[in-house]
C-alpha cells in the first residue's frame, strides 16, 4: 500500500483534481489518500483555510458571516460542478457550515478549529464523490471513526499512540479511501487542528499507521532543492536526502514538507517521496533513513526570520548547581519555548521565537532573573535571523564551518551566534533580520558553485 498525500495546489480546481485522480489510478498501489483543502488556483486568489479563518473571525466578531460562507460555498460549487457532478456541493458546503457554527458559536476556539477543518473534510468528500462519479470506488474517511485521536498542549498538537493500532484497520478496506488531513478528534469528541500544513503530517501517520511501502507528498514542485528556489536561480535538486537533514531544514524554513511530519515517518523506518501533481513524470526527491551516496559535503541551506536573543550573565554562574534549570522554570512559569541555549562559563543565550517573547513577558523574566537569580548583566537582542547549513557529509569534513565563517565575513555579514548540534549535520548562524536572505545566497554560493 501507498499513501498519497495531495496539497492544497494539487486540489485548487477541478483541472488539478483531474490530474491527481490520474496519478491514483495509474498504481494500484495508491490506496489510502490525504487530501487538503483546495489551495490558490493564481497567485491573487484565495485559500480556502483563509476564507473559513475569515468566516470565524467574522462569527466571532458579531456578524452573521454570509459573504465568507457564501465565497467558500461557490468555491467548491465551481469545482464540483466543472467536475460534472450532479450534486450540487454548494449547497452541501453551506449546509456544513452552517451546522459547524450552529454547534461550536459559544466557544469560540472551538468553532475556530471546527471552521479550519472544515477545508479538508469536504475536500475529502468531494475528492470521493468524483472518483465514484467516474466508476472508481471510493469511500470517504471519517478521522474519528477511523480513530485518529489527536491531543493539544501548550499549543502544540500530537497523536496519541493508541491511533496507530485502530488506523491500521485501514488496510482491510476495499477501494480508494479518502482521508481528509489537517485534523482529527480528542478524546471528548471535538475537533483538533494541526498548525498549517498539517496535511502533511496525517499522511505520515496514516503511512506509519498501515505500514505503507512509501509516503508520496504530492505538491507543486519537481524536488527538493539544496535551497529556496525564490532565492537562488535554478537551485540544486535533491534526489535524497535523511529524515534527520529534512527535519533540519524544515525547521530553518523550507516550506515543502511541514517539520513535524518527520517524526512519524522517520520512527516506522517509511520512505517519504516528494513529487510534482503538475510533472508526474518527475522522481522527485526521496527521504530515506541512510544516504547511499553523497552529492556534496553541504545538502541544503536554510534560513528564517523572527528570532530574539536573550543574552545574560552572572559570575561564576558554573558553579552554581541547578542554575540553568532554575532559568528554564522562569520561561515555563510564562509558557515562552526556547530554541537554542549555547553557554558559556558565566553567561548563557536563549535562543527564542520573537513571537513566543513579547515584551511584556520579556519585562517580567529579566526582573525575576534579577531578583531571584541574582543575573548581573541582561541584554535582550530582537530582529534576529537563523541561517543553518546542513549535511550529514559534514561530520566526517574538515573545515566546513571555517568555510562557512569565512564566506560571510567576506561579504560583510556580522555574526551574532554560532551553534552546531552534537549531532554535527548542522550548524547554526545567527544574523540580523535584514541580512538572512543575503546570508543564505553567501552561503549557497560558497558550497554549490
Amino acid at each position: 500500500m501507498k499513501v498519497c498525500k495531495f496539497g492544497g495546489t494539487s486540489l485548487a480546481s477541478a483541472r488539478q483534481i483531474k490530474k491527481a485522480a490520474d496519478i491514483v489510478m495509474s498504481d494500484p498501489q495508491r490506496q489510502l489518500i490525504v487530501v487538503s483543502a483546495p489551495g490558490k488556483r493564481f497567485p491573487e486568489d484565495d485559500k480556502i483555510t483563509d476564507l473559513l479563518i475569515s468566516l470565524s473571525n467574522a462569527i466571532i466578531s458579531g456578524y452573521d458571516g454570509h459573504y465568507e460562507a457564501e465565497a467558500v460555498a461557490r468555491r467548491y460549487r465551481d469545482i464540483g460542478t466543472d467536475l460534472g457532478l450532479s450534486e450540487d456541493f454548494g449547497q452541501l458546503v453551506t449546509a456544513d457550515l452552517q451546522a459547524r457554527i450552529n454547534r461550536y458559536r459559544q466557544d469560540n476556539n472551538a468553532l475556530t478549529e471546527a471552521l479550519k477543518a472544515a477545508g479538508e473534510d469536504l475536500s475529502a468528500r468531494l475528492v470521493a464523490a468524483y472518483f465514484n462519479s467516474i466508476h472508481v470506488p471510493a469511500t470517504y474517511i471519517n478521522p474519528q471513526t477511523a480513530g485518529l485521536l489527536l491531543y493539544k498542549e501548550n499549543g502544540q498538537t500530537s497523536v496519541l499512540p493508541q491511533s496507530y493500532t485502530r488506523l491500521r484497520e485501514l488496510r482491510q478496506q476495499s477501494g480508494l479511501l479518502i482521508f481528509p488531513g489537517f485534523f482529527g478528534y480528542d478524546e471528548s469528541g471535538r475537533i483538533v487542528t494541526f498548525s498549517r500544513g498539517g496535511s502533511d503530517i496525517t499522511g505520515s501517520i496514516l503511512a506509519a499507521a498501515v505500514e505503507a511501502e512509501v509516503y508520496e507528498n504530492w505538491t507543486d514542485v519537481d524536488s527538493v532543492y539544496a535551497v529556496n528556489p525564490s532565492l537562488v536561480h535554478d537551485p540544486k535538486a535533491l534526489s535524497e536526502l535523511t529524515y534527520l537533514e529534512m527535519r533540519e531544514l524544515a525547521y530553518a524554513g523550507f516550506t515543502v514538507l511541514h517539520e513535524d511530519a518527520i517524526a512519524p515517518a522517520f520512527q516506522s523506518h517509511i520512505p517519504v517521496n516528494i513529487r510534482n501533481t503538475n510533472n508526474p513524470e518527475a522522481r522527485g526527491t526521496m527521504i530515506v533513513e541512510h544516504h547511499i551516496s553523497f552529492d556534496s559535503i553541504v545538502t541544503g541551506i536554510a534560513g528564517s526570520s523572527g528570532f530574539t536573543l536573550l543574552h545574560f550573565s552572572k559570575f561564576l554562574m558554573n558553579r552554581e548547581v541547578g542554575f540553568a534549570l532554575k532559568v528554564l522554570q522562569i520561561l515555563a512559569d510564562y509558557q515562552i519555548p526556547f530554541e537554542h541555549m549555547p553557554s558559556g562559563i558565566d553567561s548563557i543565550s536563549l535562543v527564542m521565537r520573537s513571537y513566543a517573547f513579547p515584551p511584556e513577558k520579556e519585562a517580567l523574566v529579566c526582573r525575576r532573573l534579577r531578583e531571584e537569580l541574582g543575573v548581573e548583566d541582561i541584554r535582550v537582542d530582537r530582529n534576529i535571523g537563523i541561517v543553518m547549513i546542513v549535511g550529514e557529509a559534514m561530520a566526517q569534513t574538515v573545515g566546513v564551518t571555517s568555510r562557512a565563517v569565512g564566506a560571510l565575513s567576506r561579504a560583510g555579514i556580522n555574526l551574532e551566534l554560532i551553534i552546531q548540534g552534537a549531532s554535527e549535520i548542522s550548524v547554526i548562524f545567527g544574523v540580523r533580520d535584514v541580512f538572512t536572505n543575503y546570508a543564505i545566497k553567501v552561503l549557497y554560493k560558497e558550497f554549490f558553485f
